[in-house]
């Protein structure tokens, strides 16, 4: 792209170039209300890398009895984590939070770097985003999908959704995406430390730590889907660096929907089971996910600490994510730089 200064007589001016980096979360309702979870839950739902149903078989289904009765759920859910002084998701607040101190490190080194965040299903959009980017003068786009282990269903679908846009655009940027990074040593060393540092602050000592990560319908891992291994390694990784033996951290796959089978174990039948074996001080993790969303907030530090605590287990903790710690803002900022070598 040529500098302003240097263009012909009478031609339009050109915003300087710039490298636009852009952080991708999986999406958020704006609101609990039964038709802000119907419209988002449309959207979710709808996505081929979420079901891979014939468009012809799913979508009557779902339209019809799924969207009639699990929106009120759903917004039971998320009610119960909202951010209320902000009305809006946990989910949206820190990752507009992670992204703030993540540009704050970027350009302080390298100022010619714009930094955004969007979001797969809802606001903000991936096309919004990434028009504001175009419209700035980023000639240059890294798209960092904020999930440490690839998935179709996750990262690949973040990245369709970039795609999709600049699939609209005449004039269209070059494009990277940033690679996974379950095996990073220093995310793993982020990780270890939060474990660390929360157990230092309880009055009792965890039996044994659960790793949980998000499901996935077993038939995507038979299909080749990568995530079940980038899930291992990080549980064997972060054990490994706690210097711990197997036993004291296992791990675990939650949030399963409809009737087929998915990645096991499964989170709720492992911690119902862990009374009966002798361990009733529990403490869980969720190294699936850079930021707290209702998946933990909800789902695990709240109604699997019910089951636990129901199937005769005594203490239960939950270890939040990393969100928007210095340390994991640190750790974007060089992850982004080095994606980006050869272009800074």
């Amino acid at each position: 792209m040529s500098e302003p200064h240097a263009l012909p007589s009478g031609h339009p001016p050109l915003p300087g170039p710039k490298i636009g980096v852009l952080l991708l979360n999986l999406g958020t309702p704006d609101a609990t209300d039964y038709w802000s979870m119907r419209r988002y839950l449309s959207e979710f739902l709808s996505d081929k890398r979420i079901i891979e149903l014939p468009k012809l078989l799913w979508q009557p289904i779902l339209q019809g009895i799924i969207l009639t009765v699990r929106p009120k759920k759903s917004g039971h859910a998320y009610a119960q984590i909202w951010n209320k002084e902000l009305n809006e998701s946990p989910l949206r607040t820190t990752t507009r939070d992670l992204t703030e101190k993540t540009a704050a490190l970027l350009q302080s080194r390298h100022p010619n770097l714009m930094v955004d965040w969007a979001m797969r299903y809802g606001q903000p959009s991936t096309g919004d985003a990434i028009r504001r980017m175009i419209d700035a003068g980023c000639d240059r786009l890294l798209l960092v999908p904020l999930y440490p282990q690839y998935s179709a269903a996750t990262t690949a679908t973040a990245c369709d959704q970039a795609f999709r846009q600049l699939m609209q655009e005449r004039w269209q940027p070059a494009v990277r995406t940033a690679l996974p990074w379950f095996d990073h040593p220093d995310h793993i060393d982020l990780l270890a430390k939060s474990v660390e540092a929360h157990y230092a602050s309880l009055d009792w000592t965890p039996d044994v730590l659960i790793a949980s990560f998000h499901g996935l319908p077993k038939e995507y891992f038979d299909k080749g889907d990568p995530y079940h291994c980038h899930c291992a390694k990080t549980a064997r990784l972060l054990r490994e660096r706690l210097g711990w033996p197997e036993d004291k951290l296992v791990m675990a796959f939650q949030s399963r929907f409809g009737p087929k089978e998915w990645l096991q174990p499964y989170a709720d039948e492992t911690i119902r089971a862990l009374p009966g074996k002798g361990a009733k001080n529990v403490a869980m993790i969720s190294p699936g996910f850079v930021a707290d969303c209702v998946e933990t907030l909800e789902e695990l530090a709240i109604g699997l600490q019910e089951e636990f605590l129901e199937a005769g287990g005594e203490n239960f903790a939950y270890v939040p994510c990393l969100n928007d710690d210095d340390g994991q803002a640190e750790f974007m900022a060089n992850l982004a730089v080095r994606e980006l070598g050869g272009w800074l």
